[in-house]
């Protein structure tokens, strides 16, 4: 494994501990989103601590947030493995995210702040203007997208689940996903114009149109 340690050269204070915890959880979320650590993969603790320079304690605390996100679970033993998603469960997922998004986005339109919108459609730009594909920009692009939804829809138990929906889609280890850059990029922008018009019916289309764009895209890969 690569050295990505995250460990400061000073030890952490008491103080300190629960910021290293979540160094720690963005340290390895990324690595589950960079398929750094697979789906499958059985995560070996003292392994994974010694590669990020860090003790257990921080690692286990940031390993249960994992699980209680769905991107881990409790394998055999004290083991965790990365959660595994397959075809069937993607399309599940996405198909319940149709049903719900949608509407999600509805309630969230008087409640998104205008610079914030603003900011995310200049980052759309920016991705569609670089020279070059990157991944990560990619996947925070989306998620600031759909975080903008999920963060505003006023209604705790559906953004609870539109997260675990997302995750679930995130960990689903899609082939050419830089295919996906323009149509991504395209249907957010229609999205983000709907949100400041403040049309509930276009929002409404525009979210369900870019989901039923996913599915389809997915169904392509079975081909």
């Amino acid at each position: 494994m690569t050295d990505i340690s995250i460990m400061p050269d000073a030890q952490p204070s008491a103080g300190g501990q629960h910021n290293l915890a979540s160094l720690t959880y963005k340290a390895v979320s990324d690595m589950i989103r960079h398929r750094r650590l697979k789906g499958g993969q059985v995560i070996v603790e003292a392994r994974l601590a010694e590669a990020l320079g860090i003790s257990r304690t921080p690692l286990r605390e940031a390993l249960q947030r994992l699980e209680g996100e769905g991107l881990v679970r409790k394998g055999g033993g004290r083991n965790y493995i990365v959660r595994q998603v397959d075809i069937g469960e993607y399309l599940q997922s996405l198909r319940l995210r149709l049903l719900i998004e949608p509407e999600a986005a509805v309630l969230a339109i008087p409640n998104i702040p205008r610079r914030q919108l603003i900011a995310v459609r200049r980052e759309i730009h920016e991705l569609l203007d670089a020279t070059a594909y990157h991944t990560d920009a990619h996947w925070v692009s989306d998620d600031n997208l759909h975080n903008l939804i999920i963060d505003h829809c006023a209604n705790a138990v559906m953004a609870k689940v539109l997260r675990e929906l997302r995750a679930t889609t995130r960990l689903f280890e899609i082939d050419r996903l830089k295919d996906r850059l323009r149509p991504d990029s395209s249907e957010h922008l229609v999205i983000i114009e709907a949100l400041e018009h403040g049309d509930a019916q276009q929002t409404r289309f525009a979210v369900a149109a870019h989901v039923e764009s996913l599915i389809a895209f997915a169904r392509e890969q079975l081909e």
